[in-house]
């Protein structure tokens, strides 16, 4: 398990190619596409989300404000093997909050990454998390990275979410 300190932003976009193909021109390094699927689960005052998926599987415990634009996300992550029985265990304890699915193309460069995502019933977003390492430790590091990565996409104000995918699919 490790705790990890981001700075990120969610923006909803119909422009989902044109962003992907810009960011190519950075030479991202592609760790390729994921289906997940997110289960949350009931708990107070923070969020806690079995991701499963054909790259990454892990369950996620975070913190963030539900404010638009780029903002501190203090995350717990705990990498494990695809396991039924850990999702069996949190349903009869915590209860399904909400199921998330999605496609997301994952990239990276360095310490930040990139994700391109496309939801049934909400549509397409993108996603850039600036995390904190060894060389960029400060929130204000990883803060100047997002901010970074919001202009050179090209992102809005009005584009950005302020809540997750799960707030998102709760209020339809």
């Amino acid at each position: 398990m490790s705790a990890k300190l981001n700075f990120e932003f969610k923006a909803r976009t119909t422009q989902l190619p044109a962003l992907e193909e810009k960011l190519l021109t950075l030479n991202p390094v592609f760790k390729g596409t994921d289906k997940q699927v997110d289960t949350y689960f009931n708990v107070a005052e923070s969020r806690l989300k079995l991701r499963e998926g054909n790259i990454e599987n892990a369950l996620i415990h975070y913190i963030r404000p539900n404010i638009a634009g780029a903002k501190q996300s203090d995350i717990l992550l705990y990498k494990h093997q695809p396991d039924a029985t850990l999702k069996a265990i949190l349903v009869k304890t915590l209860g399904i909050k909400v199921v998330v699915s999605k496609s997301r193309k994952i990239y990276f460069i360095g310490n930040v990454k990139f994700h391109f995502d496309t939801l049934d019933n909400l549509g397409t977003f993108v996603e850039v998390e600036a995390i904190a390492d060894e060389q960029h430790a400060t929130l204000e590091a990883i803060q100047q990275q997002a901010n970074y990565y919001k202009d050179f996409l090209g992102i809005q104000e009005q584009d950005f979410v302020a809540v997750s995918y799960s707030d998102l699919l709760l209020a339809l």
